[in-house]
This record gives structure tokens, sequence and C-alpha cells, in this order.
């Protein structure tokens, strides 16, 4: 596997750090991965491992606000407005480039926790773009009176105290429930995973784990909403796209709350075709990340592989 590191200038000039995996000849297919929230593209390396074995390139940006595509002062803020849907547009751009580098080789998408949401705007959108798409880490959305107010404190936030600011608020809002499960714990993100040693990387990983700011929460908030705030989201994704979810059963941001069945509800409604899942029993949120993570990287790269051969 030979790894490289570059720079794509995205269209309204932001420089967007990105990271290829290579195999040893010519790529069979292009993985494109969005990483999820306060996290970054690296932590992905063993999976692109996996499937450069089978011929694959693998390419993880780093979002807006996260990772090396982060300025000083720009960590868990994305943009000064649009945010959750400019990154939408930056995958989107760098999709473009390399089905152009990489053509006739089919082009797949793969988006986790956060990156699943961005991956679900991006394949109502783009998605005839892509010969597959799949989700680990399903978020559940809030319910409408929560999100509602989860969007007036991102605002008023903003308003007072600056985008860019902290929003301790809603960090807690979102993430304090998350571990209650799992107690006693011994951090604050067991419920990502049941192995103490990948907890451990993320804990002691400057580029996890950071509080996000008034204006990610406005951007995220607004992502949700336009997917979930009204009937027929789903309408314009590719009926032909072959959608594959797959979660931990103990996963609290939607695994343990049945939102993966409801999720390939709404799109098996929206008419797609290929809707498959599947739940780890007793697995956290990061699945790949997981005690049994050999077992879901093989599935994953299986489910891939046959996707390939029918591309």
């Amino acid at each position: 596997m030979k790894c490289s590191e570059s720079i794509h200038t995205a269209s309204d000039g932001k420089s967007i750090f990105v990271r290829t995996w290579l195999p040893s000849g010519a790529p069979k297919a292009v993985l494109l991965i969005a990483h999820g929230m306060a996290e970054h593209g690296a932590r992905y390396e063993r999976f692109a491992s996996v499937m450069t074995e089978v011929g694959w390139a693998v390419v993880a940006p780093d979002h807006r606000g996260h990772g090396k595509t982060a300025a000083k002062g720009e960590l868990g803020w994305f943009a000064d407005r649009d945010g959750f849907f400019r990154i939408r547009d930056d995958l989107h751009e760098i999709a473009i480039g390399l089905r152009e580098t990489y053509k006739p080789a089919p082009l797949f998408l793969y988006g986790h926790s956060m990156g699943s949401v961005l991956a679900e705007t991006y394949i109502a959108a783009y998605g005839q773009d892509l010969s597959g798409c799949a989700l680990s880490g399903v978020v559940e959305p809030m319910a409408p009176l929560l999100l509602a107010v989860g969007k007036l404190i991102a605002v008023i936030g903003c308003l007072f105290k600056g985008q860019r600011k902290q929003a301790k608020m809603l960090d807690t809002m979102g993430f304090s429930a998350y571990n209650k499960d799992f107690e006693p714990a011994r951090t604050k993100v067991d419920w990502l995973s049941r192995d103490p040693a990948e907890v451990e990387k993320y804990v002691s990983d400057p580029l996890c784990g950071f509080i996000c700011s008034f204006g990610f929460y406005r951007d995220f908030f607004a992502g949700i909403a336009s997917l979930y705030d009204k009937r027929g989201s789903f309408d314009s994704v590719p009926k032909s796209l072959p959608i594959y979810i797959f979660a931990g059963a103990e996963d609290p941001a939607g695994g343990a709350k049945g939102w993966v069945p409801r999720l390939a509800e709404k799109l098996k409604a929206a008419g797609i075709q290929s809707v498959e899942t599947r739940l780890y029993p007793g697995a956290r949120h990061e699945v790949i990340n997981e005690i049994n993570r050999d077992e879901v990287m093989r599935d994953l790269r299986d489910w891939f592989g046959l996707r390939v051969s029918r591309a």
C-alpha cells in the first residue's frame, strides 16, 4: 500500500487536506470516505489497507474544521455559512477529480457517523456519480422540538458569542447521554468501542474529541433538517444505487435505537431498489474500530467487491 498526501483547492479557495492510499497496480475501484465529527481521515488507514489489498484506491479528505484541513482557530468550525453543504460539495469536487484520474474505475462512497449524514445528502444531490454507498454509525435524527431548540441555541450563540466559539451546552445535549449505558466508564467516550486501546487512541489524539462550535452546530442541524424536516428528501437518490447500512447494535447514536431499519425503510419508500442492513451484536459506535473489526471490515470489503463485479 502506498500513501500520499495532497491538497484539493475547493471552488471557494479553501485548501482541503486529502490522504490517498493506492494498491500496487491500477485501481479496480475507488472509495471516497466521509469521516465523522471530531475525528479525521487518517483514522481509516487500517480499513484502507484492507481495501488496497484487493486492488482499491481509498481517498479520505479531512473535512473543513477537522484534521489537517483546519487552520489555526478553525477546529470544530465549518465555514461562515452553509458549512455542511460546503463539505458535501467539497466531496463532490474531489469525486469529479477521482473519476477523471482513475477512469474507468467505478467510484463508491463510505460515510461514518456525521459522515453518514453527509453521505445521505450527497447521494440525494450527486448519487448519479456513484456505483454504491455504505453508511456506518448512522445517527438518529433529533426529535423535531429538540432540533428546533438546538438550532435556536446555535443561532443565538453565533450572534452573541461568535460562530467559532465552542458550544459546550450543545456538546452536552448531544453526547452526555451516550456513555450512560456503559457506566462505570473509564472515559467519556467508552461508547465508541469495547476495545480500550482504540478508545485510548481517540482520547490521546489532539485532533479527536474536541468541542465543536456554535457555527458547526448551526450548519450540522441545517444538514439534518434538509433530510428529515420534509418529505421526499431521498426521492432524488438514483433508484438503482446500492446502499449498505451497518452499525453496532449497542451504538447509542442510532444502532441501539432502531434507526438502521427505519432509515432503510425510508430509502426503500423512496424507491431505492437495493438497501441492505447489518447490526453487529454488542458492538458500539465505531464498528471498524471494534473488537470484531476484522469481521466488520471483511463484510464491508465483500459488499463493495460484489458491487464492483456488477458495476
